[in-house]
């Protein structure tokens, strides 16, 4: 299996090929802003460093939040464009499990640093989701971790895990600022089949509000 990985949500523009087991080519970027401008390039680029046209793709993994609204959103359109223009099918990978997913530690708790002192947060025991994902206050955040990890060691992992550190004391910490894209790509071949294009993961509404008439 042939798989292209794209990856918006976060402080980079991202994109893996990675086939039967093995990465072809990958590619992070660090970018704030201007995914939009850039992906399409990268893409391209990264396809012809790993000497495959699309037309060999079997299927597309897309990260779907929680993240940045816009960046989330350039990387689902990108994805779920590709997908229609080849007749593939689009799999959605959350933001917070490709974290997770980098790391073989026991207990994994994934962190990304949200709005007014929040984190999204969801923590993993052995590759395996004990809660689903959320957004919460960080006192809370460490609360729920103390409760799952029950005294044992735990790895926060991700563009928040120095803030959960803070108030999570023993936990070791690996900041990556965003997934690494091959393992984005591992993780859309390994999924099952969707049965439809993959929606955006929001854990909290838009700071953006319509203005009343």
């Amino acid at each position: 299996m042939i798989v292209l990985a794209i990856d918006t949500c976060l402080d980079a523009c991202a994109a893996a090929v990675w086939a039967d087991g093995r990465t072809l080519a990958a590619r992070s970027e660090p970018m704030r802003r201007g995914h939009q401008e850039r992906l399409g390039g990268l893409v391209s680029e990264l396809m012809g460093e790993a000497g495959v046209g699309f037309a060999a793709l079997d299927r597309i993994g897309v990260t779907v939040g929680p993240g940045s609204f816009t960046g989330l959103r350039v990387g689902l359109a990108f994805a779920k464009g590709l997908g229609l223009a080849l007749a593939r099918p689009v799999v959605g990978i959350g933001v917070l499990e490709a974290l997770a997913a980098c790391e073989p530690e026991e207990l994994v708790a994934a962190v990304v640093a949200g709005p007014r002192e929040q984190v999204y947060l969801q923590i993993f025991a052995a590759g395996r989701p004990l809660a689903a994902p959320d957004c919460l206050p960080i006192e809370i955040a460490a609360a729920r971790l103390a409760e799952f990890a029950g005294g044992r060691a735990v790895l926060l992992v991700g563009p928040g895990a120095t803030s959960l550190a803070e108030v999570a004391p023993g936990a070791r910490t690996v900041a990556h600022a965003a997934p690494d894209p091959a393992t984005i790509a591992r993780l859309a071949a390994q999924a099952q089949a969707p049965v439809a294009m993959p929606r955006p993961l929001y854990l909290r509404p838009p700071d953006a509000r319509a203005s009343n008439p």
